[in-house]
This record gives C-alpha cells, sequence and structure tokens, in this order.
C-alpha cells in the first residue's frame, strides 16, 4: 500500500468537509477524485501532502515513496528558466554526480588505506550504476522531449519563466514534475491550462504511466479515458467505485435509486406502523400488540436520504441591444515589449449578436487579446474600437480574492440589494448558506468563479466577454453555464480551451495562431 488514510475529519470554522473518511492508494493504481465545487477535493490533496493538518485522522505513507504534487499555486521566481525548472527534476542525479567527482578526487590522494580505497571504489560504481539506470547521460534528450510535448520548446529553454503567461507556467511545472517520475503523481486539475494537442500528449503519457496517481479534473472526457477507480468525494464522505467516470457514474445513480426505493418502503412501513398504534394501544385487547409494533418502530435503523446540493441557475439579464457593430480592429498588434509582439496585424470585426469562440495554444495572446479590445492593455501598433451602445461584461481568467466574505462581495458590486436580495443571488448560483458566509479566500476555485458569475448575471449586459469561465467549475456548473449563455440575446466572445463546451453555444471561431508571430 502507497498510501492509508484513516478517520480523517476536517473542516473550516463551523463548516465540515470531510467526516471520518477513509482512503488507500494501491501501487499502479489511476484514481480520479470527484465530486462537486467546495467538497474538499484540494483539501484533501493538501492534507495528503501535508500541507495542511487535519482536525482528526492520520495520514500514512510508504516510507520509501517519491511524491509528486502539482498544485496551482507553485511558486517560480525570476532568474529560472524554462530549461532550469526542468532539468531541476533531476537534482538529486545532479548531486550524485558531484558526490562521484569529489570521490574521484580523492582516489588521487595516496595517503588512503587500502579498505578506504576499496570502500569508495565500490560507492563509486554503485553511483554510476544509479546514474545509468535512470538515464542520467540522455537528460537534455528527455528534457526536449517532454519541452516539445508540451508547446515549449519552440519558447526556448532559455526563456525567463517570470515572462510566461500562466498556462505556460502550469505547463513548465507539470513537464518537471513528469520528468521527476515519482512513485505517486497528484495532479490537481492539469487540464486548465493546457491546449487540445497537449491534452491529447499528456492523456497517452498518463495512460502508459506504470506507476499511481491521484487526478483531480472536471474535465470528464479526459478524466474517462485515464483512470481505473473512482473516489467520489459527497456530503463529507468518500466512497471508492471500481472503473472510470461512466462506471462510477452508472452504479452511483443505481445505489441511489434504490436508496430512494428503500426509503419509501420504509416510509410506508413507518406510517402503517404509526397508524395502527395509535388505533390499539388504548385497548386492552391489542395493546400488546401495539406495544411490539412500537417496540419495532424504536428499534428500526431510518434511512436518511442525503440532502441533495443545490444546482446552479445561470440567467444572464439583457440590455437594450448594441449597434451593429461591437467592435472592430484595424492592424492590431498585441503585446507588451514591441521587440517581440505576440502578433500580426490583427483586422476582426464582430458584429451585434454573434458568438465567437476564441481558440489558439496557450501564451499566444488570447487573454492579451481581449484586454486590448477593451482597452485595458495598449495595443504596441494599431487600434480597437468599440461600438454604440455596449453594456460589457467581463470575465477574467484568474483574480486574487481579497478579504470579503461572498455577501460582501456582491454587497460592492450592488449596494442597492437588500441582504436577502443578495443571498438569494448567491443561492442561485448554487452556492450554500455555509459558502454564502464565508470569506471568498477559503473557498474553492470553482466556488470563488460562482461568486464572479453571480456579479456577471446581475449586471445587465449586451456583450459577454469570457476569458477561461469553465475553469474550476464542476460538471453541473458547466452544463448551466453553457445552457444560460446559449439562452443570452447578446454577443459573447469567449475564449475556451474546451471545445466540448463551446461547440453548438458559438457560431464562428477565430484561432488567434493565424495571427500570432510565435511558432506553433
Amino acid at each position: 500500500m502507497i498510501l492509508n488514510v484513516t478517520n480523517l475529519s476536517h473542516g473550516f470554522g463551523d463548516r465540515a468537509i470531510f467526516n471520518n473518511v477513509s482512503f488507500r492508494l494501491l501501487k499502479g493504481e489511476h484514481i480520479g477524485l470527484v465530486g462537486a465545487n467546495g467538497e474538499g477535493k484540494s483539501t484533501f490533496m493538501n492534507i495528503v501532502t501535508g500541507k495542511l493538518m487535519p482536525d482528526e485522522g492520520n495520514v500514512e505513507w510508504n516510507k520509501n515513496v517519491r511524491v509528486g504534487y502539482l498544485d496551482q499555486h507553485a511558486v517560480l521566481e525570476q532568474g529560472m528558466t524554462i530549461g532550469s525548472v526542468l532539468r531541476s527534476a533531476f537534482s538529486y542525479l545532479f548531486d550524485m554526480e558531484n558526490h562521484m567527482n569529489e570521490i574521484c578526487d580523492r582516489l588521487g590522494d595516496t595517503s588512503i588505506s587500502d579498505e578506504e580505497m576499496n570502500r569508495m571504489m565500490e560507492e563509486l560504481g554503485t553511483i554510476q550504476d544509479t546514474l545509468t539506470n535512470h538515464d542520467f547521460y540522455t537528460i537534455d534528450a528527455k528534457v526536449e522531449e517532454v519541452a516539445r510535448a508540451l508547446g515549449l520548446l519552440e519558447l526556448s529553454l532559455d526563456h525567463d519563466v517570470m515572462d510566461l503567461s500562466g498556462g505556460q507556467r502550469t505547463k513548465v511545472l507539470l513537464g518537471k514534475l513528469l520528468l521527476e517520475k515519482p512513485d505517486i503523481l497528484l495532479l490537481d486539475e492539469p487540464t486548465n491550462y493546457l491546449d487540445a494537442s497537449h491534452i491529447e500528449w499528456l492523456k497517452r503519457y498518463l495512460l502508459e504511466y506504470e506507476n499511481a496517481f491521484i487526478l483531480i479534473s472536471h474535465d470528464i472526457p479526459f478524466l474517462n479515458s485515464v483512470v481505473n477507480i473512482i473516489y467520489h468525494m459527497d456530503n463529507q464522505e468518500l466512497n471508492r467505485y471500481v472503473g472510470n467516470y461512466d462506471k462510477f457514474l452508472e452504479v452511483y445513480e443505481m445505489k441511489k435509486s434504490q436508496l430512494e426505493a428503500a426509503y419509501k418502503r420504509q416510509q410506508k412501513e413507518i406510517d402503517d406502523l404509526k397508524d395502527f398504534v395509535a388505533r390499539n394501544k388504548a385497548r386492552v385487547s391489542t395493546r400488546n400488540m401495539a406495544m411490539s409494533r412500537q417496540k419495532k418502530l424504536d428499534k428500526m435503523d431510518i434511512i436518511e436520504l442525503k440532502r441533495e446540493k443545490p444546482k446552479p441557475e445561470f440567467h444572464f439579464k439583457n440590455a437594450r441591444a448594441t449597434g451593429k457593430v461591437i467592435f472592430e480592429t484595424t492592424d492590431l498588434i498585441i503585446g507588451y515589449d514591441k521587440k517581440a509582439p505576440l502578433s500580426k496585424p490583427i483586422n476582426l470585426r464582430m458584429e451585434r449578436g454573434e458568438k465567437i469562440a476564441v481558440v489558439g495554444t496557450n501564451g499566444i495572446g488570447k487573454t492579451t487579446f481581449l484586454k486590448s479590445v477593451l482597452d485595458i492593455i495598449k495595443p504596441l501598433s494599431g487600434k480597437a474600437t468599440l461600438g454604440d451602445y455596449l453594456e460589457i461584461g467581463y470575465f477574467e481568467q484568474e483574480i486574487k480574492p481579497g478579504s470579503n466574505t461572498c455577501i460582501e462581495e456582491i454587497w460592492e458590486e450592488f449596494p442597492s440589494y437588500t441582504q436577502y436580495e443578495v443571498r438569494s443571488a448567491l443561492a442561485k448560483c448554487g452556492l450554500t448558506t455555509k459558502h454564502i458566509e464565508s470569506l471568498v479566500r477559503v473557498l474553492s476555485g470553482g466556488e470563488q468563479a460562482k461568486v464572479r458569475l453571480c456579479k456577471l448575471i446581475n449586471r445587465e449586459t449586451n456583450i459577454l466577454l469570457l476569458d477561461e469561465p469553465t475553469n474550476h467549475l464542476d460538471v453541473d456548473a458547466k452544463e448551466e453555464l453553457k445552457r444560460a449563455l446559449m439562452e443570452y440575446k447578446g454577443g459573447i466572445l469567449l475564449v475556451c480551451h474546451e471545445p466540448e463546451f463551446y461547440e453548438g453555444l458559438v457560431d464562428k471561431i477565430w484561432n488567434l495562431e493565424e495571427f500570432s508571430t510565435l511558432s506553433v
């Protein structure tokens, strides 16, 4: 057994996340950790990696296990290059090589005894075998292979990581982790910043991965293709299912139906027993039978149905119609440095009511394009001209939350709302009372996204610019968002890396690779 978690309980304030849950990870298991936003998937990862101490319970790792964890908040610093970060995956081998060189230097010392010489020669042989077995002498080829597969090689391995986009940095961290080949991989939403071709490569990599991994992902097609065990987090419980996500869903729905049927049968039996007791307890001739029925009632294990999680309901408010042209770009060149622009001249036009997906590989400038259209970032040259009567709704890819509670966050945006209206707006986005009263920063990524969507849907708009709105959203929230966007009467400019989300929603696709100065 690689990992054994027993009797784990944890919560934040008065909000319980887990209650006495257990979990085991065996060699070679490919586990998908699933559950709605806020059920505690990332919290669980933080507990098993020691970043967070549980309130109760034990986490036991096998002593000789090497653990590799991809989280969304790893630190990269100025001066680090793509190549140096990727090569740091082999730092323990470089340390061995340094030690080997030290031994070689000492072997020239004539004062060393024969016994010490033999010991050093033996250690030298062991180190050389280890370096050979771990392909130490082909490290550069391995680094290049992974960098190419994740689309980093064309940026140059000498590129400073601080000059990369958020998605590109995640790729660098993922590449380092995969090169480390740990005994257990812990991956928290690795596909959030990956393009279709890189997701495909990661899928093949994980299918062939002989070691164990635990994967958190809301990308169901991806999850389905790489896992063989599902652990489902729901109502403070953690339950194990053998098979992929589709198999889990089938078994879960069957168990749910069986429990509901058993609950209905038991409720009928309880009603019948209570009715019999009420009618017969006062009569001498039937009192004993009534007491017998009452004892049966008292001893009965009552079946309880889990409370259904609130499902989000998104309804965007429509402002008056825009003019015919929403925006037009004229020889627009985007970027941050005139010496290294991200694009060639872009000439595009969006008209009233159009729904357009903006696609292309990470780092190509999709977010920069949106911000240039909105004049948040000044273009390097050319211009973007906005049309008339625009009421713009903008969803940014990532925003660092402040110190507000959810209620305060919405109240600041809509000061005329009553407390009831604020709570009601948040509840419609799928947040429970305890979430609503929490600080935004302690919520999961998916719950934070729902708070930001709450601001967007309660403002009248006629054009939505959405930058990766599905990142962190669970299955129910994604489905509801797609439905709401299809119903929306205004225009939509959507940056999204999930074809299954934007297919059937948009009527046009703009691929920014056509305007890119990068080789892709």
